[in-house]
């Protein structure tokens, strides 16, 4: 059993077109930078860069949410010192993905694609399949039934809450 985490940047293309290749770049960098130290400090492991985020796994699904929550409150401290903001969502699930040439396929990567895909701006959606791992500190609000591109049947998204 893993837990697969996605990282979107919010609005990534409108961003290149506001600041400029250079500039964007700059911010693109400090995504990775905070969610790398979010790995690190959680043990878990980049999988690949996706331009504008990180795919990440967990062997402790546990650690992929406290991960998740880590990195949405230092992109919040980033904001507050930062006159350029920048906003990410973030999908997780857990499963048994197939590995192959230190990369994840499966149900559960593309599950966790299409929770950050549908998860608002500085949100952080989880499938039920997370819900039982979920640290009993960390509150978890559901968010209903949705349907997700490529998936039979609606699926329970759970929301992670991350401010203190």
């Amino acid at each position: 059993l893993r837990a697969v985490m996605f990282t979107d940047i919010v609005n990534s293309t409108a961003m290149t077109a506001r600041l400029g290749d250079a500039r964007s770049v700059e911010m693109v960098r400090a995504h990775d930078a905070l969610v790398r130290r979010g790995l690190k400090d959680t043990r878990g492991r980049e999988i690949k860069h996706t331009g504008d985020g990180i795919m990440a796994s967990f062997d402790d699904p546990s650690a992929s949410i406290r991960c998740a929550r880590a990195i949405q409150q230092s992109f919040d401290a980033f904001n507050m010192a930062s006159a350029e903001k920048l906003f990410i969502r973030v999908g997780l699930d857990a499963g048994e993905p197939v590995t192959d040439s230190d990369d994840l396929f499966g149900e559960t990567v593309q599950m966790a694609a299409r929770l950050c895909a549908a998860a608002d701006s500085a949100t952080i959606f989880v499938s039920e399949n997370l819900v039982e791992y979920a640290p009993a500190d960390i509150p978890l609000t559901p968010r209903g039934s949705r349907e997700l591109k490529g998936f039979a049947k609606p699926v329970n998204v759970y929301e992670v809450a991350w401010k203190d």
